[in-house]
């Protein structure tokens, strides 16, 4: 892994030097956009609109325009911003883990102890076990504030980006303020269904099968080209539900407890 950042976590007077890297990475299969009349390859260039020429992106500014007027921005102009300049992670608080609300969460990154002695790092990782808090920080990186979460996992610090809180939409659903009666026996064989289906969560038994389909696609043309054959290749296509809404919801929950009793007990 490279390191994307480098800086310091500061808390009070305490300052831990660290490196910052990318988390998570993606395993989508990369495809280009072509003409389907010919194969030939669609590519984007960025144009100016005067001169029609194409820009080099080193050449590129950003502008805002409010209307009436516009005004360039150089990386000149944003690099000189003292968010920007600033190479801390400052904590802002330490709060209890259980009040950050999961949607809040973005992107995730490790943060590895950068000096030649860990200490400070240990410190903070402990007390964060010990406590069950989780620190607030506030920082820059790639031209933007960034207000994160602080946690651990196993023994490495891990950053995670939040929202804004304007950046999450409020849910207001006018089906959900209709009352709603549900039943003791459908609470009852509800709880039955999801006794059926409880398990430690282990995110290695769960693969992208789309991802995988798509590889075996691509192979499957790369090998036979036009004699690809779709249900040579997956087999059948399989009929599939409507997905419609279920009109008896206690038929359709006895059934699905007593699927998954006879799946069960049959070791599927």
């Amino acid at each position: 892994m490279r390191a994307i950042w480098k800086g310091a976590l500061t808390f009070g007077l305490v300052n831990v030097p660290v490196k910052v890297y990318s988390a998570t990475e993606d395993h989508d299969l990369s495809l280009h956009q072509v003409h389907n009349k010919d194969g030939g390859r669609i590519r984007y260039q960025r144009v100016c609109e005067i001169d029609g020429e194409i820009v080099p992106y080193a050449d590129i500014d950003k502008a805002y325009d409010d209307g009436e007027r516009t005004v360039v921005i150089t990386a000149e102009d944003v690099a000189s911003l003292p968010a920007e300049r600033s190479r801390e992670i400052e904590v802002v608080e330490f709060v209890p883990t259980e009040q950050i609300d999961p949607l809040l969460f973005d992107k995730a990154y490790y943060l590895e102890p950068d000096s030649m002695s860990p200490k400070a790092y240990v410190l903070l990782r402990e007390t964060l076990q010990n406590t069950d808090r989780t620190a607030i920080v506030r920082f820059s990186l790639r031209q933007k504030t960034r207000l994160a979460a602080l946690r651990v996992r196993g023994d490495v610090l891990v950053l995670q980006t939040l929202l804004w809180s304007d950046e999450v939409r409020e849910a207001a659903f006018p089906a959900l303020d209709a009352p709603v009666k549900i039943s003791d026996k459908e609470l009852e064989l509800s709880a039955s269904l999801v006794d059926g289906f409880a398990a430690d969560f282990e995110p290695s038994a769960f693969v992208d099968e789309y991802q995988q389909e798509l590889r075996t696609l691509v192979q499957a043309k790369l090998e036979k080209g036009d004699a690809f054959d779709t249900a040579e290749t997956f087999g059948e296509a399989v009929e599939e539900g409507t997905g419609g809404e279920v009109i008896d919801l206690m038929d359709a929950l006895r059934a699905s407890v007593e699927r998954n009793r006879a799946k069960r007990a049959s070791g599927e």
